[in-house]
């Protein structure tokens, strides 16, 4: 069929797959904007599951429910080793400016930007040469004396209380969405939940909905023991089968064109369900086809396709970024499961290997580092994308 057409294809269609199947958590959302918009208390969001299942997609859709209704809302990417003020201070400028065309006083936006810009400087080092110093673009001159002492719990206090009350000024609200939430830093986790627990003290018109990977609820509580206080955490996994199928007649439907049954089988076998791969197996399924509909022969045959881009974009540049002796542990899990998506005991991998378990902590830590591992439970560790232990086996093959 018309590849131009394309439907699966990256950014093509309204409704990209990872939103089938998440009506739950878009009208929860709702819920949470028109409660926290009437200064009622309501806790902030964690979404959680494995890569691949379209947390990142959700993230932006809600960012754009908030921002339909009037918010302000600012989005941030989390990077491992890297602090947060720097990319905090960027999306609640994004927040900020959304709130400043609804404002009646330019003076009091000033205000609170002032606030903002003196909270961004301070990520500068200490001594700093005046060249080598960032600035946050902020066209006004910086405040003193608010969210500016340097220690990032008080600061983030301060600055999401400014932020808050301007925005409480236009009858709306703030969201913050930060994705990859498992990578911030343990100090920075521990200011994020404490501003989050004083804003919700005071029914502040802001809240967090942050995205990470499974074990993210366990890295807040052990930050601050009232963080399961202080959100709400939904589980984001693969679709079941009637969703998955929706996430594939929704876009072919909108072409005008059609998917038989056994493609639609086909499909979810090949997937396991997770939107990532629907849209990549969707995607080859649709080049492969000669003529519509789309049948069990056109999936089969462009299965190599799609499993070779999985291979190299999804799969591969993550196996990349692990040492030879990551790597060993690695292929150790996916032997262990028989590449299954399941966990295996840490001390499992240490006897599969004929190592000592303290011996392999240093690879073990790396990778959870490094976002490819988690630990599912005490004691247990598990691949954080789905598949990955089946694609290492095949690479032994």
């Amino acid at each position: 069929m018309d590849p131009v057409r394309n439907p699966f294809a990256p950014g093509a269609g309204q409704r990209p797959p990872e939103l089938a199947g998440r009506e739950k958590e878009l009208t929860a959302f709702e819920v949470v904007l028109e409660r926290v918009a009437r200064g009622r208390p309501e806790r902030s969001l964690v979404l959680t599951g494995l890569r691949g299942v379209g947390k990142t997609v959700l993230l932006g859709e809600l960012r754009s429910m908030a921002v339909r209704r009037g918010w302000g809302a600012g989005k941030v990417e989390a990077r491992p080793e890297a602090e947060l003020r720097r990319p905090l201070s960027a999306a609640l400028h994004r927040a900020v400016r959304d709130l400043a065309v609804r404002h009646r006083a330019p003076e009091r936006v000033e205000q609170v930007l002032g606030v903002l810009k003196a909270f961004a400087l301070k990520s500068n080092p200490d001594g700093a040469k005046l060249r080598e110093r960032w600035q946050p673009g902020i066209d006004v001159p910086a405040a003193t004396g608010r969210a500016d002492s340097g220690d990032i719990e008080i600061d983030l206090v301060e600055l999401f209380t400014e932020v808050a009350e301007l925005a409480q000024d236009v009858g709306t609200g703030v969201a913050v969405l930060i994705d990859e939430m498992q990578d911030i830093g343990a100090d920075d986790v521990s200011a994020l939940c404490a501003a989050c627990h004083e804003l919700s003290q005071s029914g502040a018109p802001l809240v967090v909905v942050g995205a990470g990977l499974p074990h993210l609820p366990a890295l807040l509580s052990a930050s601050k023991s009232y963080s399961e206080r202080l959100f709400r955490y939904a589980r984001i996994d693969r679709l079941d089968r009637e969703d998955a199928d929706r996430a594939v007649l929704a876009p072919v439907d909108r072409e005008g064109a059609g998917i038989t049954p056994q493609a639609l089988d086909a499909l979810y076998e090949r997937s396991g369900g997770y939107p990532y791969f629907i849209q990549a197996f969707g995607k080859a399924a649709w080049d492969a086809a000669p003529a519509d509909p789309i049948t069990a022969e056109d999936v089969l045959v462009a299965a190599p396709e799609a499993e070779g881009e999985l291979a190299v974009g999804f799969f591969g540049s993550r196996y990349e970024r692990a040492t030879p002796a990551e790597r060993e542990y690695l292929r150790a899990m996916a032997d262990l499961a028989h590449g299954r998506d399941e966990g295996v005991g840490t001390s499992d991998v240490a006897v599969f290997l004929g190592r000592k378990p303290s011996s392999l902590s240093p690879a073990r830590d790396s990778l959870i580092k490094k976002g490819l591992v988690y630990s599912a439970e005490r004691g247990r560790i598990a691949f954080t994308v789905p598949h990955f232990g089946r694609y290492l086996l095949q690479m032994e093959e």
